[in-house]
């Protein structure tokens, strides 16, 4: 991956949580801390601002340097987890890039969110989104980018009627059936960014 691609769907990502952050707190307000848009905003606000110092690193080391940030800079459980999925996909990313090597290291990343939040897919999370997005990579196919984008949308859709087992959100039981995960979103739209901006490269 080319440098200025690289900058380029870092752009990407940033954005979109930053056209998205209030969206993402109203998420939050009705089942978790009520921060989770404010936070993404900051820790890619963040990532943002370091990411010219990455500007001639490897992609993996950029992903490591992107996840750290997020660590640093991200409050609550969306730090870490979010942190741990771009960190594992810089210990895991493919060279040479291609498809099949992305889903290998973008499964790997989710194992490691699930051992991290001791979590599963069904849990009303953003592994929800994760998973079968991964599980579409691995097919791979013609329009792989659109289609990606549409799965993580309609997967992030399926939480709403989910109840929450995982995260403060399950504090209330019934009560978290109704509303869309805001990781669930996040995830969502990191995922269609990063399509989007692979469409127009």
């Amino acid at each position: 991956m080319t440098p200025t691609l690289q900058a380029k769907l870092i752009a990407a990502m940033a954005e979109t949580i930053f056209v998205h952050a209030e969206e993402l707190t109203e998420l939050d307000r009705a089942i978790g801390d009520g921060d989770h848009g404010l936070n993404m905003e900051r820790g890619f606000r963040h990532v943002l601002e370091a990411s010219p110092q990455w500007h001639d690193k490897p992609s993996a080391e950029t992903l490591k340097a992107l996840g750290t940030a997020l660590i640093m800079k991200v409050g609550g459980a969306s730090g870490p987890l979010y942190g741990t999925l771009f960190m594992s996909l810089g210990k895991a990313w493919p060279e040479p890039l291609d498809a099949a090597g992305l889903a290998a290291a973008l499964a790997s990343a989710i194992a490691a969110i699930e051992k991290l939040g001791k979590s599963e897919p069904g849990q009303k999370t953003m592994l929800d989104v994760l998973v079968p997005v991964q599980e579409a990579l691995a097919r791979g196919g013609e329009g792989l980018s659109a289609r990606l984008a549409r799965c993580a949308a309609e997967a992030a859709e399926r939480t709403v009627p989910m109840r929450a087992i995982k995260g403060r959100a399950s504090f209330l039981g019934e009560r978290s059936i109704g509303h869309m995960d805001p990781g669930a979103r996040s995830a969502s739209l990191l995922v269609a960014a990063i399509c989007g901006a692979l469409d127009t490269d």
